[in-house]
Protein backbone atom coordinates (compact mmCIF):
# COMPACT_ATOMS: atom_id res chain seq x y z
CA UNK A 1 0.00 0.00 0.00
CA UNK A 2 0.90 3.25 -0.95
CA UNK A 3 1.66 5.92 1.66
CA UNK A 4 -1.06 7.84 -0.05
CA UNK A 5 -3.83 5.13 -0.06
CA UNK A 6 -3.17 4.56 3.74
CA UNK A 7 -6.75 5.52 5.94
CA UNK A 8 -6.89 9.12 7.13
CA UNK A 9 -6.91 9.67 10.83
CA UNK A 10 -10.24 9.87 12.31
CA UNK A 11 -9.17 13.54 13.37
CA UNK A 12 -8.46 14.73 9.49
CA UNK A 13 -11.54 15.71 8.62
CA UNK A 14 -12.59 15.24 5.07
CA UNK A 15 -12.14 18.46 2.44
CA UNK A 16 -15.77 19.88 1.64
CA UNK A 17 -17.11 21.41 -1.28
CA UNK A 18 -15.82 24.25 -0.83
CA UNK A 19 -12.30 22.33 -1.00
CA UNK A 20 -13.26 20.52 -3.98
CA UNK A 21 -14.85 22.71 -6.94
CA UNK A 22 -16.29 21.16 -9.58
CA UNK A 23 -14.75 20.49 -13.28
CA UNK A 24 -11.44 22.14 -13.29
CA UNK A 25 -9.73 22.89 -9.79
CA UNK A 26 -7.64 25.97 -11.54
CA UNK A 27 -9.84 27.54 -13.13
CA UNK A 28 -11.39 30.14 -11.20
CA UNK A 29 -15.10 31.06 -11.34
CA UNK A 30 -16.43 27.83 -11.65
CA UNK A 31 -19.87 26.71 -11.73
CA UNK A 32 -21.88 26.01 -8.78
CA UNK A 33 -25.79 26.24 -8.09
CA UNK A 34 -25.89 29.78 -7.79
CA UNK A 35 -24.72 30.84 -11.06
CA UNK A 36 -27.27 27.53 -12.06
CA UNK A 37 -30.11 29.96 -10.54
CA UNK A 38 -29.33 33.18 -10.62
CA UNK A 39 -29.47 33.59 -14.54
CA UNK A 40 -32.59 31.43 -14.30
CA UNK A 41 -34.37 34.43 -12.17
CA UNK A 42 -32.83 37.29 -14.43
CA UNK A 43 -34.31 35.12 -17.78
CA UNK A 44 -37.86 34.69 -16.42
CA UNK A 45 -38.08 37.67 -14.89
CA UNK A 46 -36.81 40.14 -17.86
CA UNK A 47 -40.50 40.31 -19.78
CA UNK A 48 -39.65 43.38 -21.72
CA UNK A 49 -42.42 45.51 -22.43
CA UNK A 50 -41.31 48.12 -25.09
CA UNK A 51 -39.52 45.45 -27.50
CA UNK A 52 -40.31 42.81 -29.48
CA UNK A 53 -39.74 39.54 -28.00
CA UNK A 54 -38.54 37.95 -31.23
CA UNK A 55 -35.57 40.17 -31.49
CA UNK A 56 -34.35 39.77 -28.23
CA UNK A 57 -31.59 36.95 -27.07
CA UNK A 58 -29.98 36.38 -23.95
CA UNK A 59 -27.08 34.48 -23.01
CA UNK A 60 -26.89 32.77 -19.93
CA UNK A 61 -22.78 30.94 -19.60
CA UNK A 62 -22.38 31.16 -23.51
CA UNK A 63 -19.26 31.94 -24.66
CA UNK A 64 -19.20 35.90 -26.61
CA UNK A 65 -16.73 35.45 -29.63
CA UNK A 66 -15.43 39.28 -30.47
CA UNK A 67 -12.51 39.63 -32.06
CA UNK A 68 -12.57 38.38 -36.17
CA UNK A 69 -8.50 38.86 -35.93
CA UNK A 70 -8.30 36.39 -32.84
CA UNK A 71 -11.17 34.47 -33.61
CA UNK A 72 -10.49 31.99 -31.19
CA UNK A 73 -10.57 34.69 -28.17
CA UNK A 74 -13.77 34.34 -26.05
CA UNK A 75 -15.68 35.74 -22.21
CA UNK A 76 -18.61 33.98 -20.84
CA UNK A 77 -20.77 35.99 -19.07
CA UNK A 78 -22.69 34.06 -16.20
CA UNK A 79 -25.84 36.27 -18.10
CA UNK A 80 -26.35 38.99 -20.50
CA UNK A 81 -28.95 40.70 -22.98
CA UNK A 82 -29.18 41.97 -26.47
CA UNK A 83 -31.35 43.97 -28.25
CA UNK A 84 -32.19 43.85 -31.70
CA UNK A 85 -31.18 40.16 -32.94
CA UNK A 86 -33.37 37.40 -33.87
CA UNK A 87 -34.82 34.89 -31.61
CA UNK A 88 -34.28 31.54 -32.65
CA UNK A 89 -37.16 29.56 -34.09
CA UNK A 90 -35.89 25.81 -34.50
CA UNK A 91 -34.36 23.98 -31.98
CA UNK A 92 -31.28 23.09 -34.69
CA UNK A 93 -30.94 27.28 -34.91
CA UNK A 94 -30.29 27.98 -31.47
CA UNK A 95 -26.84 29.45 -30.66
CA UNK A 96 -24.11 27.45 -29.53
CA UNK A 97 -22.33 30.87 -29.26
CA UNK A 98 -22.59 34.47 -29.62
CA UNK A 99 -20.31 35.57 -32.67
CA UNK A 100 -19.65 39.61 -33.08
CA UNK A 101 -18.70 39.72 -36.51
CA UNK A 102 -21.99 37.31 -37.51
CA UNK A 103 -24.78 38.76 -35.51
CA UNK A 104 -22.94 42.52 -35.72
CA UNK A 105 -24.89 43.43 -32.17
CA UNK A 106 -23.06 44.03 -28.91
CA UNK A 107 -25.10 42.77 -25.90
CA UNK A 108 -27.10 45.78 -24.35
CA UNK A 109 -26.33 44.53 -20.74
CA UNK A 110 -24.10 42.06 -18.86
CA UNK A 111 -23.88 40.42 -15.84
CA UNK A 112 -21.45 38.86 -13.72
CA UNK A 113 -21.91 37.04 -10.31
CA UNK A 114 -18.80 37.45 -8.61
CA UNK A 115 -16.99 34.44 -6.96
CA UNK A 116 -14.30 33.58 -4.42
CA UNK A 117 -10.95 34.70 -6.90
CA UNK A 118 -12.71 36.53 -9.93
CA UNK A 119 -13.27 40.05 -8.24
CA UNK A 120 -10.13 41.35 -9.90
CA UNK A 121 -10.79 39.99 -13.20
CA UNK A 122 -14.68 41.30 -13.48
CA UNK A 123 -13.63 44.59 -12.38
CA UNK A 124 -10.95 45.18 -14.49
CA UNK A 125 -8.25 45.23 -11.56
CA UNK A 126 -5.93 42.02 -12.56
CA UNK A 127 -2.89 43.39 -14.38
CA UNK A 128 -2.62 42.42 -17.79
CA UNK A 129 0.10 40.26 -19.89
CA UNK A 130 0.55 41.27 -22.92
CA UNK A 131 0.84 37.63 -24.57
CA UNK A 132 -2.57 37.01 -22.74
CA UNK A 133 -5.87 38.35 -24.39
CA UNK A 134 -7.70 41.10 -22.55
CA UNK A 135 -9.57 40.76 -19.79
CA UNK A 136 -13.69 41.17 -19.42
CA UNK A 137 -13.82 44.74 -18.21
CA UNK A 138 -11.43 46.00 -21.24
CA UNK A 139 -13.56 43.76 -23.37
CA UNK A 140 -16.63 45.15 -22.15
CA UNK A 141 -15.55 48.05 -22.51
CA UNK A 142 -13.45 48.86 -24.83
CA UNK A 143 -13.92 46.35 -27.70
CA UNK A 144 -17.69 45.49 -27.53
CA UNK A 145 -18.89 49.00 -25.81
CA UNK A 146 -21.92 47.10 -23.75
CA UNK A 147 -23.78 49.90 -22.47
CA UNK A 148 -24.12 48.42 -18.83
CA UNK A 149 -22.16 46.62 -17.00
CA UNK A 150 -23.50 44.82 -13.39
CA UNK A 151 -21.30 43.20 -10.93
CA UNK A 152 -23.23 41.08 -7.96
CA UNK A 153 -21.53 40.35 -5.18
CA UNK A 154 -24.05 37.28 -3.22
CA UNK A 155 -21.69 37.78 -0.26
CA UNK A 156 -21.92 41.37 0.25
CA UNK A 157 -25.91 41.38 -0.97
CA UNK A 158 -24.99 43.85 -2.87
CA UNK A 159 -24.73 44.95 -7.11
CA UNK A 160 -22.87 47.40 -8.41
CA UNK A 161 -23.83 48.89 -11.88
CA UNK A 162 -21.12 50.59 -14.62
CA UNK A 163 -22.98 53.09 -17.43
CA UNK A 164 -20.76 53.12 -20.55
CA UNK A 165 -20.03 57.36 -20.65
CA UNK A 166 -17.95 57.90 -23.89
CA UNK A 167 -15.08 55.64 -23.85
CA UNK A 168 -15.01 54.86 -20.14
CA UNK A 169 -17.12 53.10 -17.57
CA UNK A 170 -18.78 54.75 -14.89
CA UNK A 171 -20.35 53.91 -12.06
CA UNK A 172 -23.76 54.89 -11.16
CA UNK A 173 -25.77 55.71 -8.03
CA UNK A 174 -28.35 52.81 -7.42
CA UNK A 175 -31.27 54.18 -5.18
CA UNK A 176 -32.83 51.50 -2.16
CA UNK A 177 -31.01 48.64 -4.02
CA UNK A 178 -33.01 49.44 -7.64
CA UNK A 179 -31.63 50.59 -11.01
CA UNK A 180 -34.17 51.90 -13.94
CA UNK A 181 -33.51 51.65 -17.42
CA UNK A 182 -35.11 53.56 -19.07
CA UNK A 183 -34.43 52.11 -22.33
CA UNK A 184 -35.51 48.69 -21.51
CA UNK A 185 -38.82 49.56 -19.55
CA UNK A 186 -37.74 47.36 -16.64
CA UNK A 187 -35.64 47.83 -13.79
CA UNK A 188 -33.36 45.53 -11.76
CA UNK A 189 -33.06 45.46 -7.79
CA UNK A 190 -32.08 43.19 -5.48
CA UNK A 191 -34.88 41.34 -4.11
CA UNK A 192 -35.55 39.03 -0.96
CA UNK A 193 -37.06 35.89 -1.55
CA UNK A 194 -37.06 31.97 -2.17
CA UNK A 195 -35.89 30.93 -5.71
CA UNK A 196 -35.75 27.55 -6.51
CA UNK A 197 -36.76 26.79 -2.96
CA UNK A 198 -33.53 28.58 -1.26
CA UNK A 199 -34.23 31.72 0.51
CA UNK A 200 -31.66 34.63 0.25
CA UNK A 201 -30.98 37.91 -1.70
CA UNK A 202 -31.23 37.68 -5.82
CA UNK A 203 -30.80 40.13 -8.60
CA UNK A 204 -34.77 40.12 -9.57
CA UNK A 205 -36.51 42.61 -12.45
CA UNK A 206 -39.19 44.76 -11.54
CA UNK A 207 -41.97 46.56 -13.77
CA UNK A 208 -42.62 50.04 -13.84
CA UNK A 209 -45.16 50.10 -11.17
CA UNK A 210 -42.25 48.84 -8.40
CA UNK A 211 -43.65 44.91 -8.40
CA UNK A 212 -41.52 42.52 -8.87
CA UNK A 213 -41.82 40.68 -12.25
CA UNK A 214 -43.70 37.08 -11.75
CA UNK A 215 -41.43 33.94 -12.30
CA UNK A 216 -43.46 31.09 -14.04
CA UNK A 217 -43.66 28.93 -10.84
CA UNK A 218 -45.06 32.59 -9.65
CA UNK A 219 -47.45 32.24 -12.17
CA UNK A 220 -48.55 29.09 -11.75
CA UNK A 221 -49.14 29.43 -8.09
CA UNK A 222 -51.36 32.44 -8.81
CA UNK A 223 -53.38 30.98 -11.40
CA UNK A 224 -53.61 28.10 -8.74
CA UNK A 225 -55.03 30.31 -6.22
CA UNK A 226 -57.34 32.07 -8.55
CA UNK A 227 -59.22 28.65 -9.35
CA UNK A 228 -59.20 27.97 -5.93
CA UNK A 229 -61.24 31.15 -5.51
CA UNK A 230 -63.30 30.60 -8.63
CA UNK A 231 -64.04 26.70 -7.37
CA UNK A 232 -64.82 28.36 -3.24
CA UNK A 233 -67.09 31.00 -4.86
CA UNK A 234 -69.10 28.18 -7.02
CA UNK A 235 -69.40 26.66 -4.23
CA UNK A 236 -70.56 29.46 -2.22
CA UNK A 237 -73.02 30.04 -4.72
CA UNK A 238 -74.35 26.70 -4.83
CA UNK A 239 -75.19 26.90 -1.42
CA UNK A 240 -77.17 29.68 -1.66
CA UNK A 241 -79.08 28.36 -4.11
CA UNK A 242 -79.77 25.49 -2.31
CA UNK A 243 -81.04 27.41 0.93
CA UNK A 244 -83.43 29.30 -1.97
CA UNK A 245 -85.00 26.22 -3.08
CA UNK A 246 -85.31 25.01 0.28
CA UNK A 247 -87.32 27.88 1.54
CA UNK A 248 -89.25 28.08 -1.38
CA UNK A 249 -90.45 24.25 -0.97
CA UNK A 250 -90.93 25.01 2.86
CA UNK A 251 -93.53 28.12 1.47
CA UNK A 252 -95.22 25.56 -0.88
CA UNK A 253 -93.29 26.69 -4.14
CA UNK A 254 -91.53 24.60 -6.86
CA UNK A 255 -88.28 26.24 -7.45
CA UNK A 256 -88.07 24.10 -10.62
CA UNK A 257 -90.93 25.65 -11.90
CA UNK A 258 -90.14 29.24 -11.35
Amino acid sequence: MYPSDSPKSVQQPLPTMYDLPSEYPEELGLPDEFHDFQPQLLRETCQLPNHDLNDIFIGTDLNIYYDSRHTQWHKRPDWFLVLGVPKAKQQEDLRWSYVIWQEGVSPFLVVELLSPGTEDEDLGLAPRRIDQPPGKWDVYERLLRVPYYVVFDRYQNGFRLFKLTGIRYEEESITDTRYWFEDLGLGLGLWQGSFQDANGVWLRWYDADGDWISTSAELAEQEKQRAEQEKQRAEQEKQRADKLAARLRELGINPEEL
